[in-house]
C-alpha cells in the first residue's frame, strides 16, 4: 500500500461538521486506510478574493490501494458530496482536499502535480502535516515535511524573486515586498547575458556574483524580525552562464560561483518565474519603445543601445537559460539551494505577482 498525505480545510458554513464529514467519507472508501487526523487549526485566508472567512485546517495520512490520479478522484467525489463549488480561484468552500504527497511520487501533469505545488510555503498545511507525518519525505529537496516547516520558522525569512531578464522578477519582487512590508534588494548590476550579450566574458559575470552577493553578506538577518525580499538568486548566474560560455570557462565559473553562494544566507523561499517566448518577445519590443527613460519597467532588459543591436541575446538564449535555471533549483541535490521553491506563470505580471504574495503570505 501506498502513504498519501492529505490537505484539509473549510471556511464556508459548519466547519468543522463538514472536516468531520470529510474525514468519515475517506474512512469508508474502498482501498483506504486512515492513519492518523491532525487537530483542527483555525487560520485566516491567504490570496483569493478578499473579506473571506477564516479556515479550519488539518491534514489526513492515509494507506490506499488507489494510484494517484484515483486518490485525486476520490477527493474530488468527496467534495462534491459535500457541496464543494469551484467558481472563483481560492475562493471560499465547504470542504477542500488536496492531495499533497503520494510516497516519494514526483509527477507533472495538467491534471495532478506531486508534490502539491504550493504545500512547501503553506504554514495552515505544513503545521498539521508535521503534527501527523513529520518524517514524510518531500521529493524535490530531499527533505521531509518537518523540515519544511522548520525552514519557514526562520525568525527572518529571506524570498527571491527569480527569473531571466523580461521575467519580471524586478517588478514582482517590488510588489511582494510593498504588499508584505519587507526589506527589498535589489541586483545593483544587470545580467551580463544583456548588458554585454551572449558575448559577455567570464570577468562580467563575475562582476555580477561580486555586486549581488555583497549586499547578502553583512545583513543582520538574525537581529531583524522582518522579511527580507531580493529580486535575484546569486545561485541562477552560473546555470545561466552555462550555456553561453566556453566549456572550461563556465567550468571555472561555476566553481566560484558555488563558493560565492556557499557564504550566502540560503533563501527560505524562492519564487521562480516562468515566461514564454512570445511575452519576452513583447516584454523586448515595449522595453525598446520606452528605453529613453520614460519607463523602468522591465528594466532588466537593457537600454535599447543593447537591445537593437547584433549584442543583444535572441530569446533562445534567454528560453535556454530559464531551462537551467529552473533544473537547478528543482533537482534537490542539497548544496546551498532553497528546499522551498514556488514555479509561477509570469505571462501575466499581476497574476504572477498576486500568486507570489500569496505563497509569502502563507509562511508567515
Amino acid at each position: 500500500m501506498a502513504r498519501c498525505l492529505i490537505g484539509c480545510g473549510s471556511n464556508l458554513g459548519r466547519r468543522r461538521e463538514q472536516l468531520d464529514r470529510a474525514i468519515e467519507l475517506l474512512r469508508f472508501m474502498p482501498g483506504v486506510a486512515v492513519q492518523a487526523v491532525s487537530r483542527y487549526r483555525e487560520t485566516a485566508a491567504v490570496g483569493g478574493p478578499p473579506g473571506q472567512d477564516a479556515f479550519l485546517n488539518a491534514a489526513c495520512l492515509l494507506e490506499t490501494t488507489l494510484p494517484p490520479a484515483a486518490v485525486l478522484e476520490m477527493l474530488a467525489a468527496v467534495e462534491n458530496t459535500l457541496d464543494r463549488h469551484r467558481e472563483e480561484r481560492w475562493g471560499p468552500r465547504t470542504i477542500d482536499l488536496d492531495l499533497l504527497l503520494y510516497d516519494d511520487v514526483v509527477l507533472d501533469a495538467p491534471e495532478l502535480t506531486l508534490p502539491h505545488p504550493r504545500m512547501a510555503t503553506r504554514r495552515f498545511v505544513l503545521e498539521p502535516a508535521a503534527e501527523i507525518a513529520a518524517g514524510f519525505a518531500y521529493p524535490p529537496a530531499r527533505c521531509t515535511v518537518g523540515d519544511l516547516l522548520a525552514n519557514i520558522d526562520a525568525a527572518h525569512p529571506f524570498v527571491t524573486i527569480v527569473g531571466v531578464p523580461g521575467s519580471g522578477a524586478a517588478e514582482v519582487a517590488a510588489t511582494v515586498a510593498d504588499a508584505t512590508v519587507a526589506r527589498l534588494i535589489r541586483g545593483s548590476v544587470g545580467w551580463p547575458m544583456v548588458e554585454d550579450g551572449p558575448a559577455a566574458t567570464p570577468a562580467a559575470w563575475r562582476r555580477t556574483l561580486e555586486a549581488w552577493s555583497d549586499p547578502l553578506l553583512g545583513a543582520a538577518w538574525d537581529d531583524e524580525p522582518h522579511v527580507t525580499v531580493a529580486d535575484y538568486w546569486c545561485g541562477s548566474l552560473a546555470p545561466a552562464a552555462a550555456g553561453l560560455l566556453a566549456a572550461a570557462d563556465a567550468a571555472s565559473f561555476t566553481t566560484t560561483a558555488t563558493a560565492a553562494v556557499a557564504a550566502l544566507r540560503v533563501p527560505t523561499v524562492t519564487i521562480l518565474l516562468r515566461v514564454d517566448a512570445a511575452a519576452l518577445e513583447e516584454r523586448a519590443a515595449f522595453r525598446a519603445r520606452h528605453a529613453q527613460g520614460h519607463s523602468d519597467v522591465f528594466a532588466d532588459l537593457a537600454p535599447a543601445a543593447v537591445l537593437c543591436d547584433r549584442r543583444a541575446p535572441p530569446i533562445a538564449d534567454l528560453l535556454a537559460a530559464q531551462e537551467r535555471i529552473t533544473a537547478a533549483l528543482l533537482s534537490g541535490d542539497g548544496g546551498h539551494r532553497p528546499l522551498a521553491v514556488v514555479v509561477v506563470d509570469a505571462t501575466d505580471l499581476a497574476r504572477a505577482a498576486d500568486e507570489a504574495i500569496a505563497a509569502v503570505e502563507a509562511m508567515l
